[in-house]
C-alpha cells in the first residue's frame, strides 16, 4: 500500500498563518488525516504517521514532494524502523504525486476557501468535519462508486477480490 503526503498553507483571520498536512491511501482514496498546525516538523510527521499506523499497520511506500519535513533525518529514521519505503517525486513535478495534489485542490476549494478560521481550534473542527464527510458521504467512479470508508470496509472484510495495485508509480 501507498500512502501520498504533503502540506497546505492557510491563514486564520487575524493573518496568521496555519500549515495542513494531507495523508491520503492511494488505494482506498481515504484520507488518513488532515493535521492543522502552526508549524509540523518532521519528528512531528512521524509522530502522526505513528497515530495512523496504530490502526492501519504501516504502509509500504510512502510518496511525498522534498519539502524539509519529509526529507528531514526523523522521517528516514523512521522510515527505516518501520521499512517504510519513502518514494520522492521529482522536484517541480506534483503530477508524480497527482491523487494528493488532486485532493489538495478539492480540500482548498471545498472547506479552506470557504470557511474562515477565528483561531487553529476551530480550523480543526471544521477541517475534521470536511474530512469525514469526505471519507464517509462521498463516492468515487474509481471505487465503483462506494465512499472511500465503505471500499477500504469492505476490502478489510475480504469483499473485494482484486489485489491492491499502486497505478501510480
Amino acid at each position: 500500500m501507498t500512502w501520498s503526503m504533503d502540506f497546505v498553507m492557510d491563514a486564520l483571520a487575524s493573518g496568521r498563518r496555519i500549515k495542513c498536512l494531507t495523508c491520503v491511501d492511494d488505494f482506498t482514496k481515504e484520507c488518513l488525516t488532515i493535521t492543522a498546525a502552526f508549524g509540523i516538523s518532521g519528528v512531528q510527521v512521524t509522530r502522526i504517521l505513528d497515530s495512523i499506523a496504530l490502526f492501519r499497520g504501516y504502509p509500504a511506500t510512502i510518496r511525498t514532494d522534498h519539502g524539509p519535513e519529509f526529507t528531514c533525518r526523523a522521517l528516514d529514521q523512521w522510515a527505516f524502523e518501520h521499512s517504510v519505503e519513502l518514494r520522492l517525486i521529482q522536484p517541480g513535478k506534483p503530477t508524480q504525486n497527482g491523487f494528493i495534489e488532486s485532493f489538495n485542490g478539492r480540500f482548498r476549494d471545498e472547506c479552506l476557501n470557504e470557511h474562515w478560521f477565528s483561531d487553529v481550534l476551530h480550523a480543526r473542527k471544521i477541517i475534521n468535519d470536511w474530512r469525514q464527510d469526505y471519507n464517509e458521504s462521498r463516492p468515487h467512479s474509481s471505487l465503483n462508486y462506494q465512499t472511500p470508508s465503505e471500499f477500504a470496509a469492505g476490502w478489510r472484510n475480504g469483499k473485494h477480490e482484486e489485489k491492491p495495485t499502486d497505478i501510480t508509480n
